[in-house]
This record gives structure tokens, C-alpha cells and sequence, in this order.
């Protein structure tokens, strides 16, 4: 029996049934597929602020990032003066101080605090802790030497610290992630 579109009332009936069977497989892929996104706690996890009020030049504070250590340092003029003096072209890493710095923000370096060598934590973003031959950080599992600005100077480490995403949200503050 045709209408007077012509579709047979059996076309019609096959269509009707893909429609709902395609609705109906949606509607059970979708809760499948959207427990997969991270939750709430999660993405609140995946961003830190630092407060920077309280960092004086040559200072250096320990926060975490997505539960590993975050190095914040503030670097003092002779530092700065000192990690831009390097040639790049002979480290093992080449990056200079302005690569891994925001711009206008030369004196802030935010490092993860994760040796590149096997992962240990290393040293000298507390008072008081060895900071290396170079002033900078010190790894003590297989003695690598960082600079100031977390470039790898020295050891078995293949590569410089880690600088993750961030920005300054104000003139005190920075968010990581």
C-alpha cells in the first residue's frame, strides 16, 4: 500500500525501528562513555595556585602538582645574570633561561621537582639543602647537577627539569596546569 509520497507502509515501519533502536543504542552508550571523563575532584586536582607574596630573591618553595613535587624559585639578579651568561649550545639540553621563564617574568623558574634521570626528588628548594655545583639543584640517588635556571649540568639526568604549564593569574599568584 503506497501513500502519496510513495513509501510503502513496511519502508515506513523499517525506518521507525532504526530510529528507535539508534536512539535506544545511544541512550545506553552514552552513561557508558561519559563515566570515562574525569570527575570533579579530579579536574578541581589538576590545577594548583602558589602564592608568591612571601618569596624573596634566592628563595625557593616546595608545593605539589598533581602529586608530584613543585619547585617555585625566585631568582635573584646576579642568578639571572648568571643563567643567561651560559652558552645554550653546549649543554646537553640547550635551553636558555628565557625559554623556560614566562616573558617579563625572568626572575619566577617553576620546575617539577622530579629528577629526569629515575624520578628521585631533588634537592635545594629549601634553605639549607645541597644545591649542586651550579648552584641550582642537586639530585642525591645519582648526583646530578642542575643550575639555577633547572638546566641539567651535570650527571647521568638526559634532560632538564620539567617546566609545566602555568600563569600568572596575579602579580602574587600562578596557576600550574
Amino acid at each position: 500500500m503506497l501513500d502519496e509520497e510513495g513509501v510503502r507502509r513496511r519502508d515506513w515501519i523499517h525506518i521507525a525501528a532504526l530510529s528507535a533502536g539508534g536512539v535506544a543504542a545511544i541512550g545506553a552508550i552514552y552513561p557508558l562513555v561519559s563515566q570515562m571523563a574525569p570527575s570533579a575532584d579530579v579536574l578541581a586536582a589538576s590545577t594548583t595556585d602558589v602564592d608568591l607574596a612571601s618569596l624573596e630573591p634566592g628563595m625557593a618553595i616546595k608545593d605539589s602538582f598533581r602529586s608530584q613535587p613543585l619547585f617555585v624559585r625566585r631568582l635573584t639578579p646576579e642568578e639571572i645574570a648568571e643563567a643567561e651568561a651560559v652558552d645554550v649550545s653546549g649543554l646537553r639540553d640547550p635551553q636558555s633561561l628565557a625559554e623556560r621563564t614566562k616573558e617579563g617574568r625572568a626572575e619566577y623558574l617553576v620546575t617539577l621537582g622530579v629528577c629526569t634521570h629515575l624520578g628521585c626528588v631533588p634537592l635545594g628548594a629549601a634553605s639549607g639543602e645541597e644545591k649542586g655545583e651550579f648552584g641550582g639543584y642537586f639530585c642525591p640517588c645519582h648526583g646530578s647537577h642542575y643550575d639555577t635556571a633547572g638546566r641539567i649540568r651535570k650527571g647521568p639526568a638526559p634532560t632538564n627539569l620539567v617546566v609545566p604549564e602555568y600563569e600568572f593569574t596575579s602579580d602574587t599568584t600562578i596557576r600550574v596546569g
